[in-house]
C-alpha cells in the first residue's frame, strides 16, 4: 500500500470562515499498513482562542508563545505530506482549515482527502454515533493509554489506528 498521511488539527474556533486558525497540527505517515513517521507542532498564529475551543483541546495562548509561526510550520507540513492522500476523522473540517492556512501563504494542497467518519458510517452503522472516541473504542477496545483525545498528534495516531482497522 502506498503512503497515506493521517491528519488532525486543533483550532482557535469552529470555522476558518469566522477567523478561526490552526494552532496545532498532527500528522502520521502510514506505508504498508505501518506508521512510519510523525509530524507535530503547536503554531503561534497570534489569534485569540475561543473559550469553547480551548475547553475542548486545552491549548492556551501562553502555550503558543515562542512556538513556530504558520510561515515556519506549513512548508514543513507540505514536505512531510508530499503527494500522499490525506485522511482525517471529519475531513471536511480539517481540510477546510488546512486549505485556509495554506491560502494565507499562497500555498496549495491538491492531494485527495478521505474521511474516516464516512468510512465508519458505511462499515459500522450500528454505532450510536461516529465520533472518533466511539469508533476507536469499538475497533480498538479502548483509547490507547498514551493518547489524549483532542490533541492533534494523538488524534491523528488514533485515527490512523482506526483507519488501519477498517481498511487493513
Amino acid at each position: 500500500m502506498k503512503r497515506h498521511v493521517i491528519v488532525d488539527v486543533e483550532t482557535t474556533g469552529m470555522s476558518s470562515k469566522n477567523g478561526g486558525r490552526v494552532i496545532e497540527i498532527g500528522a502520521v505517515a502510514v506505508e504498508n499498513l505501518e506508521i512510519v513517521g510523525e509530524l507535530s507542532s503547536l503554531i503561534n498564529t497570534e489569534t485569540p482562542i475561543h473559550w469553547g475551543a480551548q475547553r475542548v483541546h486545552g491549548i492556551s495562548s501562553a502555550m503558543l508563545r515562542g512556538k513556530p509561526t504558520p510561515q515556519d510550520t506549513w512548508p514543513r507540513f507540505l514536505d512531510f505530506v508530499g503527494d500522499a492522500p490525506l485522511i482525517a476523522h471529519n475531513s471536511s473540517f480539517d481540510s477546510a482549515f488546512i486549505r485556509y492556512e495554506l491560502s494565507l501563504l499562497a500555498l496549495q494542497l491538491p492531494n485527495p482527502w478521505h474521511c474516516t467518519v464516512r468510512l465508519a458510517r458505511k462499515h459500522l452503522p450500528q454505532l450510536p454515533n461516529h465520533k472518533l472516541e466511539t469508533v476507536a473504542r469499538h475497533l480498538l477496545g479502548e483509547i490507547p493509554a498514551d493518547c489524549r483525545l483532542h490533541r492533534a498528534l494523538d488524534d491523528a495516531r488514533i485515527t490512523a489506528r482506526v483507519w488501519l482497522e477498517m481498511v487493513g
